[in-house]
């Protein structure tokens, strides 16, 4: 399975938001939801056919851990799609815009009635 339809399930997507926070034996994770530990195994199962997590055993006990690197296919696809409106401009090339709205700023105070009216009395 690849991690696009792994991650369809909402139980699956909160298991990987568990265990980025550090590993878990599956019993610690069936108690954080309201299924089965059955289920929550074959969870586990589904998300290790895609890569996303894998399986420790420490004694007889099972312990799972995010695998970050299995991500990479959706954080790619993510920045594909990801569409910014318009062209990206670096910052830099707005700076002559930014110099010339307030040098027009400067010569409209300069030449304003009532800057004018203080320089003829002043």
């Amino acid at each position: 399975m690849e991690p696009f339809g792994a991650l369809a399930d909402p139980v699956r997507r909160a298991l990987l938001q568990r265990l980025a926070r550090g590993p878990a034996r599956v019993v610690d994770l069936t108690a954080e939801h309201d299924i089965s530990r059955p289920a929550i195994s074959r969870h586990l199962r589904v998300l290790g056919e895609a890569g996303l997590v894998a399986a420790e055993d420490v004694g007889r006990e099972r312990h799972y851990r995010l695998v970050a690197e299995g991500l990479h296919p959706v954080r790619a696809w993510l920045d594909q799609v990801t569409v910014v409106a318009g062209p990206r401009v670096p910052e830099h090339v707005l700076d002559a815009l930014d110099l010339e709205v307030r040098r027009t700023g400067r010569d409209r105070a300069q030449t304003s009635p009532s800057h004018r009216h203080t320089q003829e009395t002043g």
